[in-house]
């Protein structure tokens, strides 16, 4: 069985930053990602998608974690087809994804901040979350397999946001675009009940990696505030639902990373800690108890393992934490 991964999205967020679970002494950037790398396993940084990442940060997080800790790097907005500020670009180049020498020079400048990462083994994934009008048809999946290519031998995930990959009739065509790519697909647990919810199906499209994203499930998503959006506390029942389908990917991959998105206050915290017991792991995140739960019957509301189920950015200032971003 390969191991489960259990952090969260962002461990600098400023709702929980001051949230109060940091301890007096830990709230600084290095206590920070000390304290974070002894209670998880894995986190996804955020702040690469507003802003390049800088080599120098990565030997520091390199630095600052012990061995068998990974981070999941979100791809540059440029690199997955967002909108993009100028004053984010490297070398005052236009943010203008049409223009090869742009797309040249940003894929190196970003290749070269993760380089730390990668060469000590600490890139979990570099994860590509495509917006949510990157409709599936020919010219997405060419994209796709454009970034595959530019990206080939680094490990990396892909997040679909239009529910229209996931629809019936089109799933096995997406699970088999994935695979031709070496991109591991991330399942989301989300609200189901809006036009633009995906469905929380988990197809395993890559033997290394599967990967899960806890967004909550407000009816706000999309529209209300950050906040709105975010303010969503699991409960054991809710998060007990995938603990089977957790462990039978774990049983396909060698890992599988799971991510809480819920970025208010401690809620992303307190939910990963949650699910760290329900799956049995010890306090170093990722190895099993001995006296771990070992219920592996799905429970009757559990979401489908394979097939879909019915159903403006937020802020952030890159340089003293990680924004956050849906």
């Amino acid at each position: 069985m390969g191991d489960i991964l259990v952090g969260t999205c962002s461990w600098t967020d400023r709702a929980l930053v001051g949230s109060g679970w940091y301890p007096a002494g830990r709230r600084d950037a290095e206590g920070r990602l000390r304290y974070y790398a002894q209670r998880f396993p894995v986190v996804e940084v955020d702040a690469s998608y507003y802003a390049l990442p800088s080599e120098r940060n990565s030997r520091l997080w390199v630095e600052r974690t012990p061995d068998g800790f990974v981070f999941d790097v979100k791809a540059f907005s440029l690199l997955t087809g967002h909108p993009t500020r100028s004053a984010v670009m490297p070398g005052g180049l236009p943010p203008d994804a049409r223009d090869p020498a742009v797309l040249d020079e940003v894929w190196a400048r970003f290749a070269e901040g993760i380089g730390p990462l990668r060469r000590s083994g600490r890139l979990g994934s570099v994860l590509f979350q495509f917006p949510p009008w990157l409709r599936a048809g020919a010219g997405a999946e060419a994209f796709v397999e454009e970034c595959a290519r530019r990206a080939e031998g680094w490990p990396l995930a892909v997040e679909f946001r239009h529910p229209s990959w996931w629809e019936a009739g089109r799933a096995e065509a997406t699970s088999a675009l994935l695979a031709r790519c070496a991109m591991a697909a991330v399942g989301v647990d989300m609200v189901q009940s809006l036009p633009s919810s995906v469905p929380p199906v988990t197809p395993v499209t890559s033997p290394r990696l599967s990967v899960v994203r806890f967004h909550g499930r407000s009816t706000a998503w999309g529209t209300g505030s950050k906040e709105d959006r975010f303010r969503y506390a699991y409960g054991a029942e809710e998060l007990g639902a995938w603990v089977p389908r957790l462990r039978r990917l774990a049983d396909r991959v060698e890992q599988v990373h799971v991510l809480f998105n819920t970025c208010c206050g401690d809620a992303s915290v307190r939910a990963a800690e949650l699910m760290s017991g329900l799956l049995g792991l010890s306090t170093d995140g990722r190895t099993p108890r001995a006296d771990g739960p070992s219920t592996d019957e799905p429970s009757a509301d559990a979401p489908s393992t394979d097939g879909p189920s019915a159903g403006g950015l937020p802020t952030g200032d890159p340089s003293t934490g990680d924004p956050h971003l849906p």
